[in-house]
């Protein structure tokens, strides 16, 4: 018995307490799972991790050593939620309360965001985000399609923005939820009936911002996949400017908000009316310029054109011109003969007076001489009297006096044949005297 009047009880070191309590902890335990929040988090020269996990209402001490640390695919940092698969234990040396952890995974955001990077990196290496495979959106489309919830409020956000600027457009509305369970099958089937329908050139695919688990069903396979394989162009419209997903990526093009979405789909009609106006205008002037250059062009024309009455008296003047080049020449050959013939005469002259024997083959040749040269000279005169009538003959004059007129065009152009104008034309008739207007009832083809 001791003082004090009880049994004694086994005394035992503080270093066997706590490694009891270690084996205890570590055996009730064992392995487990634990979420929590870092905080104070470290890293030795040792390579080791040291860090505190925490919610609101406790926290422990954690390790990850060196080689656990080098398998990691997350970089720890202070204030990340995360899941930690460890070993409770009591460190000996302190007497302390800590896990020894074996791994860590993102939880809540974090995990999500993982699933997000893993499956955008997945996707765009099998191409899917391809700027090659996505198609330009119709410059005027004939109807818009949209894929959104009935309730959400960037609908009524999107009808407003297409109203605006197209009140015109038709709009087919494909309803899907777009948060929750089953969004995303919902999704990828309204872009599947809008396919299947083909009612609209255009498709958006929006909805309002959101957390990351707000707008998750837009990063699911399912509506990537559908997105891909739509043969409608698509614009995806999820979320505010700084909100990026899967669809977003996938789809034809992205625009920062569903109004944006509505404003890429649909061109601005107040903006289409003010170009056309422009265009109008611009295209008036340069028709304006071209008529000025046509008018100067037919100006010019005018003063070149000749009038047949005109031609035709140019042409007899050089008739005329012809013939009097004709009479000279005539008068100059004539001219040329007697000269001739005179020194024949002077020859023969000479001959007789330096011959008398042959004085009368002298005569003869000189009878045949005062005979042959006045036909010669009455032929050369009944030629050139020919040719005189010849002329006179081919002259337009004359061949108006007997009879035959000139038609010409409205335009001036002589008429040589049938099917240089037709039934109803208006035609010029010129006369040997004077001229007349006529019109062409019917056409009689050579």
């Amino acid at each position: 018995m001791s003082d004090w009047g009880v049994a004694t009880a086994p005394v035992i070191p503080v270093s066997l307490l706590v490694s009891s309590a270690r084996l205890l902890i570590e055996r009730q335990l064992g392995l487990t799972w634990i979420s929590g929040e870092v905080s104070n988090c470290t890293r030795a020269a040792s390579g080791h991790t040291y860090f505190v996990l925490k919610d609101d209402r406790a926290q422990v001490r954690c390790v990850l050593y060196r080689q656990k640390a080098q398998l990691l695919d997350v970089t720890l940092r202070d204030g990340q939620q995360v899941e930690v698969r460890a070993v409770p234990t009591i460190y000996e040396a302190r007497g302390e309360f800590q896990l020894n952890v074996e791994t860590v995974r993102l939880s809540g955001p974090g995990a999500l965001y993982e699933r997000f990077a893993r499956l955008k990196a997945r996707l765009e290496a099998a191409g899917w985000f391809a700027v090659a495979r996505k198609r330009p959106l119709p410059a005027f489309p004939r109807a818009v399609g949209i894929v959104t919830s009935l309730r959400a409020a960037a609908l009524s956000d999107v009808l407003t923005t297409l109203r605006r600027r197209n009140p015109a457009l038709p709009v087919i509305l494909y309803p899907a939820s777009v948060q929750g369970a089953g969004a995303a099958a919902e999704i990828a089937a309204a872009v599947a009936a809008a396919n299947a329908h083909a009612s609209v050139d255009v498709l958006i695919v929006c909805r309002g911002g959101g957390s990351i688990e707000d707008l998750w069903a837009f990063n699911e396979e399912s509506v990537a996949r559908a997105v891909f394989e739509s043969r409608i162009p698509i614009v995806s419209g999820v979320g505010h400017e700084t909100d990026f997903t899967i669809c977003d990526f996938v789809a034809d093009a992205r625009a920062p908000t569903p109004t944006g979405a509505a404003a890429l789909a649909v061109p601005d009609r107040k903006a289409l009316l003010s170009r056309i106006a422009a265009l109008d205008a611009r295209s008036r002037r340069v028709a304006q310029r071209l008529l000025e250059i046509h008018m100067q062009r037919l100006d010019g024309a005018a003063r070149r054109l000749v009038h047949p009455a005109a031609r035709i008296e140019a042409q007899c003047e050089a008739l005329r011109l012809l013939a009097l080049r004709l009479t000279r020449a005539a008068g100059v050959a004539q001219a040329h003969h007697r000269r001739e013939l005179a020194q024949s005469r002077e020859r023969l002259v000479r001959l007789i007076r330096s011959a008398p024997p042959q004085r009368a083959a002298l005569d003869r040749t000189r009878e045949l001489w005062q005979r042959r040269v006045p036909e010669r000279i009455a032929a050369l005169g009944h030629r050139l009297a020919g040719l005189g009538r010849g002329l006179k003959h081919l002259s337009p004059q004359s061949v108006l006096a007997r009879g035959y007129s000139i038609v010409t065009t409205e335009a001036g152009v002589i008429v040589q044949d049938a099917s240089q104008v037709a039934a109803g034309d208006g035609v010029a008739l010129r006369f040997a005297r004077g001229a007349a207007d006529a019109r062409v009832t019917r056409t009689k083809p050579d």
